[in-house]
């Protein structure tokens, strides 16, 4: 079936309804010497059979995750996802869970993001959560934004080097056009060099952006740089990668973080060749009116019962227009719905002792390499479900040796950070068996497995 339906016949009605000859009429208005006078170089038409047929050859040159032994991290986690999410998720009255446009006759979609709300609050231990941010990047951007917003004159913002390098390209393409002046704040030992910080802190710091974990998988110091960073004045931001590591260390907000943002895909989303994510922005309630995207409260109707409404949309869709304070417009409202469950399946307690798991395998794994010949783990610190190795060779050809045993062995640092040239970033969560993180060591070592 053509995906045009429009015959010949009905092509002509057309031209001569509006009185033109010819198709090409309606384009006369173009400048001859902006038109493209050969055909598009475009392979011949298919039928849908050989359509699915080229698509699927296609397909089967990529690999499933579940095909290979994964140690890649990075941001991008592979977790179990319970086949009960798909089931729900998949039920029809949860198929437009689009933008609340009559939130008052949007209930169930309403309350779908007031619980992530919820949860995000208990997890990252802030006073309020929106919704709908893209991905952990964008989040992070925004945050930064606030900051500058809130800090009045303000116009520093510095970023630890261990934040990830998506994270920072993000922030620096967000303010490329903007009066801010990013600073970056060196990494010593895979953590936020406070020294350095210190230096760099001043009256004109809006905030200070780390990660927690961050990029290697390092838990930093938040409560010395928040001390720190409050001192003159700025603001606090946490940038979580991995907000499975907050079911077991302590959380931003107690530690004294003025923003928490990050990313969720680690709690029911599929990895999906990197997205779609699901980034979450969490604030103290003297920022709730500069939040970003949307907010939903609760409340009760007029015969008291419970309901919910859209109480803060400050986005360019909504009544505030040019003052919104995002453009942010896409509902992330399937990837909610998808965390809830997520967290809502595994409780408080479920969570911690899944995180026990993966922090347990990790230092099971980061114990074994750290006994082979020509190598060590480079940074000293406390780490979650990641850690960083110096290999005693080219971390490219480490990692093409390992495929070729259907092992990903991990990201490699040297593309982001030249001093860490034969670092290898190792990832080890709870879908790795000791049969598999085995493998890997004997792999690396240079056998066969």
């Amino acid at each position: 079936m053509r995906y045009l339906p429009h015959t010949d016949v009905d092509v002509q009605q057309m031209l001569d309804t509006i009185g033109v000859s010819c198709v090409d009429e309606l384009f006369s208005w173009v400048p001859e010497e902006c038109r493209l006078k050969r055909p598009l170089d475009l392979p011949a038409a298919k039928s849908e059979a050989e359509l699915l047929a080229f698509l699927g050859g296609l397909a089967k040159q990529n690999t499933a995750i579940s095909a290979c032994d994964s140690f890649l991290g990075g941001g991008a986690y592979n977790h179990f996802i319970p086949a009960v999410i798909d089931q729900l998720v998949s039920r029809s009255e949860f198929y437009t869970a689009y933008t609340p446009y009559q939130p008052e006759i949007s209930q169930g979609t309403l309350q779908a993001i007031f619980e992530f709300q919820t949860l995000i609050c208990q997890l990252t231990g802030m006073d309020v959560a929106n919704a709908s941010m893209y991905d952990g990047a964008s989040a992070c951007a925004e945050a930064v934004l606030l900051t500058v917003r809130a800090g009045k004159k303000r116009h520093k913002v510095l970023l630890s080097q261990a934040l990830p390098p998506q994270y920072r390209q993000t922030v620096a393409t967000y303010c490329r056009y903007l009066d801010v002046e990013l600073i970056n704040i060196p990494q010593l030992d895979g953590v936020t060099d406070q020294t350095e910080l210190k230096t760099l802190l001043d009256d004109q710091v809006a905030a200070v952006v780390v990660g927690y974990p961050n990029y290697f998988g390092q838990i930093e110091d938040l409560a010395n740089i928040g001390e720190l960073t409050h001192a003159v004045g700025a603001r606090l931001v946490a940038a979580v990668t991995e907000p499975l590591a907050l079911a077991l260390f302590k959380s931003p907000g107690d530690l004294g973080a003025d923003v928490v943002v990050g990313e969720g895909q680690s709690f029911g989303i599929p990895l999906s060749y990197g997205g779609p994510g699901i980034g979450f922005f969490a604030v103290r309630k003297k920022d709730m009116r500069v939040l970003p995207g949307r907010l939903v409260g609760e409340t009760v109707d007029q015969d008291g019962k419970r309901g919910f409404v859209l109480t803060l949309a400050t986005r360019e869709q909504h009544i505030r227009r040019e003052k919104a304070t995002s453009n942010i417009c896409s509902n992330q409202g399937m990837c909610i719905l998808m965390v809830s469950i997520y967290l809502a399946l595994h409780g408080k307690q479920g969570l911690r002792k899944l995180a026990e798991v993966n922090y347990a395998k990790a230092a099971y794994a980061r114990d074994k390499i750290r006994q082979l010949d020509g190598f060590s783990v480079a940074f000293a610190g406390a780490s979650f479900n990641e850690f960083v190795v110096t290999c005693p060779e080219p971390v490219v050809t480490l990692k093409q040796r390992l495929e070729q045993q259907g092992i990903l062995a991990g990201v490699d640092l040297a593309q982001d950070y030249a001093d860490l040239e034969n670092g290898l970033l190792i990832c080890v969560t709870e879908q790795n068996s000791r049969e598999q993180i085995d493998r890997l060591v004997i792999a690396l070592a240079g056998g066969e497995v």
